[in-house]
């Protein structure tokens, strides 16, 4: 039972879709099957960097695909747009529910403003919203992730696998989000093997400044570190990252890669061989998780959190190189289960 009436979607409807949604990023709509025309289900509105990162988005995008495919309505994914406001934001999430798409999710922290006031507007709507805690309403879902676990994770990955003692860190943006990767990185690293040294590096201070969005800055960072006798570097930086991969891969060391499985994305197939591993967080499952709670009639609110223990954070295993590894694994599963346990306490900053 849907919280809004599923209603006819005509021509007309889809083409004013198409118009309000121009002035505010660019969008797609796919219909499931002839369900569809009931009504209007999950939509998404991206982060920068946008659909293809390969990372944090894509992993939205497949949370949408599920649902799509499962409870057979009409979905929607909107781009972001250079330079664009909170205003700006809000309008397109407005401008989604206005026509009746529910639930509406936010991709990443800075929609916070614009999923709060898009929320007191639309109290029938369930909104959502990507790595951000702090919108409290009846009707707003806080998706959120033990991100640090899952780098710590990384982290252990990474100091058994240095043949240099030296390891990097690339994180996109120099924000508290940022910090957990991280910091439960060089945690893991150290925990590992003290005498491994950790270098890390934020490629800008401001989302703005193309932090997430600048492959180029991410292969300049990881050069840098490379240079300074890097063998394994792990990027937490969306779109960035694929610079930082296409690094260790022209550099013969090892990448790590980020939110979802990088070995497996078809945009860095040539690059395959150098990930080592992805500190995953399953965003796809907590964006189809929330459509579900409202396909359900019982949608989801507050803080709705992932981690080692319910298995929506984790490393990827898709690299035989490091699957295979029994002494790596081995260490990994251990580091797991006192996480898990609390016996080891990931910091987050």
């Amino acid at each position: 039972m849907r919280r809004i009436s599923r209603i006819t979607v005509a021509g007309a409807a889809t083409a004013s879709l198409a118009l309000a949604l121009s002035a505010c990023g660019g969008t797609s709509t796919s219909s499931g099957s002839s369900e569809s025309k009931e009504g209007k289900g999950l939509a998404i509105a991206y982060d920068v960097g946008g659909k293809g990162d390969q990372s944090f988005n894509d992993a939205a995008y497949a949370g949408l695909e599920k649902a799509k495919k499962e409870f057979g309505y009409e979905t929607a994914d909107v781009e972001p747009t250079d330079g664009e406001t909170d205003a700006d934001k809000e309008q397109r999430l407005v401008s989604l529910a206005k026509q009746g798409y529910n639930p509406i999710v936010g991709v990443g922290y800075a929609y916070a403003t614009a999923v709060k006031a898009a929320a007191e507007k639309f109290p029938d709507t369930t909104f959502g919203i990507v790595d951000d805690a702090t919108v409290e309403a009846d009707n707003v879902a806080d998706l959120v992730f033990s991100e640090e676990q899952a780098s710590y994770l990384a982290g252990v990955a990474a100091a058994k696998s240095t043949k240099t003692d030296v390891v990097g860190f690339v994180g996109g943006v120099d924000i508290p989000l940022i910090h957990k990767f991280r910091a439960g990185f060089e945690q893991g690293v150290k925990d590992t093997d003290p005498k491994v040294k950790v270098i890390s590096q934020f490629l800008t201070q401001t989302a703005e400044e193309g932090g997430f969005s600048s492959p180029d800055k991410g292969k300049s960072a990881a050069e840098g570190q490379i240079e300074k006798k890097a063998d394994v570097v792990y990027a937490a930086a969306g779109l960035s990252g694929q610079g930082v991969i296409e690094a260790a891969a022209a550099n013969k060391v090892w990448a790590i890669g980020v939110d979802s499985d990088q070995y497996k994305q078809e945009a860095l197939v040539k690059f395959k061989d150098a990930i080592l591993t992805s500190a995953m967080k399953d965003v796809a499952k907590a964006v189809y998780n929330l459509a579900k709670s409202v396909e359900d009639g019982k949608p989801a609110t507050g803080i709705v959190k992932g981690d080692l223990k319910t298995g929506e954070v984790s490393l990827s295993n898709s690299n035989p190189k490091f699957a295979d590894d029994a002494e790596l694994q081995k260490a990994i599963e251990t580091a797991k289960e006192k996480i898990i346990s609390g016996e080891i306490k990931v910091k987050s900053s």
